[in-house]
């Protein structure tokens, strides 16, 4: 699961009279990954496609446009397996065509034709509020008349105040005409400082109304019209949307089919493909192919390679290559077809293949670097979609998606620790691998399922449901006669104890995911010698596993906190540090403290600092880390052996802040009290609360019918809302926290990706057969 499948780099060889019935095969075995030939062999160029490629691209993009203005969808998919004939791809898809263009036509003249209507009608609307007939508002000698929206005050007042003799001003609403003797320059020069934007005066004479009815009925007529056009395009939709789909797929297959050759190598007689196949399908690949053509063909396995981080071959086994050990490829051996690559006789022996390198590994006629497909399966495999929001890892790198799988669910489930949360979330996970066809939001459902799963878990662990306290009374006190639930989130002042541990547990989880990271690239390191490993990766891994035992040492206890030496200690110890009575404790592992282990002592004036173990790591792997990174490793250092570590500390801080919001909204509808540090809710309290300890009193136990039926109904309204609020915000904080600590912190570490996927040259049938 850490590594990618092995892949292996395969050449077919062969005549070009054989070159349909290879591409026919090997698109149907849907293995080989195709490497596109680079040019770089002398005597070789990329082939042509095949004939008919061009008319099969074109219908192809016909279909896809017809697709496109009906608006296919997969839901209009007619019966699977479906035949498509050429006859019907020739005949049935131009009628198609026609018919549905001349649609379209209709549909964009008729939409531009009521997009003017509806202009002329937003135009014509002030005419008709100011009621003034459309022919005596222009075509006057002496008169000059401007009509506008504005204030027919600030109109006034310019014209007032300007070079305008005799005017008048008719307005209504917010629509203005303006008549003046003079010209319309003058005019409008002196409208400039009025509130006015101005109209031009639609053609036709007499009352606007009149034109606005008339344009009102245009715009019905062409909405009908548009409607039956927009009809028969969708019953066309109907009725042939499985033929496009299943149309759209032949042509993609025939296309594939066509354009093969221009990724091989080829001359007038011989042709060599070359791609990438899992090492293990290798043989099927072999046997079906040789069983589809015979030996008119030689297929080799090149190479079965691992890469290290620059994509150079650092470890490959070979087939015998034969040929010229310092040329180019050579000839090609189609059995009973026995030509040279320059079309001459065969020589015997010699077979078109990649050239021997010196330092062990081929001249190939493309990128060495292989495909990458993610070696994972069963519940590990949707976690790889989480992987890939950053991006596919190299061949060379190791897969982090198992250590994924095992961590993010564990930091979610950990953070919201709820049953009835967690099995929502299970079934929002559920629905969404049920509901989708798409892989990617399948993936993100069997990854809920598995959060909601150790979300649920936790949750019982912590005797909670919907932040309901209840769940730990029946499971651990009734069910299994215990004092309560095994742990507790902490959020309660009697249980703060709680809260101390699972800073510790977070920083100790941070540490450990920390160290793995390193680790991992520790491994990716390898490629370039163990000491670069151990300077590049183990300095790391030294420096913050020497500095958290020291933080855990008890020395310099002065700048610890004392709950460091309690929350794991055993139940009635002392602390080491204070000699204080141990009054409560978390997880009784007997843990309060390494102890000081001295190697020497240095003096520092009044204060003697003792070297221990743990100390001398710390400082030598900040040395290594230096003489590995120079001055920028001392800052970097600090920031991700101590930084990156506290900052887990999330964990903990989200757990307690969702916490806290469920109890609030538990707390405004069922009431509780607030005694010896633990909250009881007053709505399943057995008797009634003690005033004295009565937090909210809760909407739920109001006194009076009326009061308790609106407490009910506020109570149930402020339930539902306020948990689907935590619900969803447990989605965009846990969630959004848990995966920042996955690609910051541990992805941070080692992880680069930009891996190539493997594209096996083929296609999966859906609406068609062959």
């Amino acid at each position: 699961m850490l590594r990618p499948e092995r892949m292996s780099r395969v050449s077919v060889t062969g005549s070009k009279r054989v070159i349909d019935d290879v591409i026919e095969t090997v698109h149907g075995l849907r293995l080989l990954h195709v490497t596109e030939y680079d040019g770089s062999w002398d005597g070789f160029e990329p082939g042509d496609p095949q004939e008919g490629a061009d008319e099969a691209s074109a219908k192809l993009v016909t279909v896809r446009a017809l697709k496109s203005t009906l608006g296919v969808t997969e839901d209009d998919a007619g019966p699977s397996n479906q035949i498509v004939t050429g006859e019907a791809l020739e005949d049935q898809l131009e009628e198609i065509r026609q018919e549905v263009n001349d649609l379209d036509d209709r549909r964009d003249d008729l939409r531009g034709e009521l997009r003017a209507v509806e202009e002329q009608i937003n135009t014509m609307e002030p005419f008709v509020e100011l009621g003034i007939d459309l022919d005596l508002l222009r075509g006057y000698d002496s008169l000059a008349v401007r009509v506008g929206e504005g204030d027919p005050e600030t109109a006034r007042t310019a014209l007032a105040d300007s070079d305008v003799g005799t005017y008048e001003v008719f307005a209504e609403g917010d629509t203005v005409a303006v008549f003046a003797r003079t010209d319309e320059g003058t005019l409008q020069d002196a409208l400039v400082n009025a509130t006015f934007t101005a109209l031009d005066v639609p053609e036709g004479d007499g009352d606007p109304s009149e034109y606005l009815g008339e344009l009102r009925h245009r715009k019905q007529q062409l909405e009908s019209k548009l409607s039956t056009v927009e009809t028969e395009l969708e019953e066309m939709r109907l009725d042939v949307g499985g033929f496009l789909l299943a149309a759209e797929e032949e042509l993609t297959i025939e296309v594939q089919k066509r354009e093969a050759p221009l990724t091989y190598a080829t001359t007038d007689n011989a042709f060599v493909a070359e791609g990438w196949i899992p090492s293990e399908k290798v043989p099927e690949f072999e046997s079906k192919l040789y069983d589809a053509v015979g030996d008119h063909i030689e297929i080799s396995e090149l190479e079965q390679a691992e890469y290290d981080d620059d994509g150079h071959v650092v470890d490959h086994s070979e087939v015998d290559q034969g040929g010229d050990p310092g040329g180019q490829p050579t000839a090609a051996d189609g059995g009973d077809d026995e030509v040279a690559a320059d079309g001459g006789e065969r020589t015997s022996g010699s077979r078109v293949s990649s050239k021997p390198r010196s330092d062990g590994g081929t001249v190939t006629m493309g990128s060495d670097s292989p495909p990458v497909i993610q070696d994972n399966s069963g519940p590990v495999k949707p976690f790889e979609a989480l992987v890939e929001v950053i991006n596919r890892p190299k061949y060379s790198e190791l897969d982090p998606t198992l250590i994924l799988f095992l961590t993010f669910p564990a930091f979610f489930g950990f953070m919201i620790g709820d049953l009835g949360y967690g099995l929502l979330y299970m079934g929002l996970g559920y629905w969404m691998v049920q509901s989708f066809d798409s892989d990617i939001v399948k993936s993100l459902g069997g990854v809920g399922i598995w959060a909601g799963a150790f979300t649920a878990i936790f949750g019982v662990l912590y005797g909670e449901i919907f932040g309901l306290h209840q769940l730990g009374v029946i499971v651990w006190e009734n069910g299994l006669g215990m004092s309560g639930p095994p742990i507790h989130k902490g959020l309660q002042p009697y249980y703060v104890y709680y809260a101390y541990a699972w800073l510790l547990v977070s920083a100790m989880a941070g540490i450990l995911h920390l160290v793995i990271g390193r680790l991992f690239d520790f491994v990716n390191n390898l490629h370039h010698g163990v000491g670069t490993a151990l300077l590049e990766s183990g300095s790391w891994i030294l420096m913050t596993v020497s500095l958290w035992v020291w933080v855990f040492t008890r020395t310099a206890t002065a700048a610890k906190p004392d709950f460091m030496w309690e929350v794991f200690a055993t139940e009635g110890a002392n602390n080491p540090v204070t000699g204080e009575l141990i009054e409560h404790v978390a997880l009784p592992l007997g843990f309060n403290g390494f102890e000081r282990v001295g190697l020497f002592t240095i003096p520092l004036g009044g204060f003697d600092l003792i070297v221990d173990p743990a100390l001398l790591g710390t400082f030598l792997g900040l040395g290594l880390i230096v003489y590995a990174e120079g001055g920028i490793g001392l800052i970097e250092s600090i920031t991700e052996t101590f930084g990156h570590v506290i900052s887990y500390t999330r964990i903990a801080a989200v757990l307690l802040a969702k916490a806290g919001m469920a109890l609030a909204v538990n707390l405004l509808v069922f009431g509780a009290t607030l005694h010896d540090g633990e909250f009881h809710f007053i709505f399943f309290m057995d008797s009634a609360p003690n005033p004295e300890y009565v937090v909210f009193s809760g909407l739920v136990n109001g006194e009076g019918a009326a009061a308790l039926i609106g407490g009910v109904i506020a109570g149930v309204l402020v339930l539902v809302l306020g948990h689907l609020l935590v619900l969803i915000l447990g989605i965009t904080s846990a969630g959004l926290q848990a995966v920042r600590l996955e690609y910051v912190e541990f992805f941070g570490k080692f992880y680069e990706g930009g891996g190539k996927a493997y594209l096996p040259f083929g296609h999966d049938r859906e609406y068609t057969s062959d």
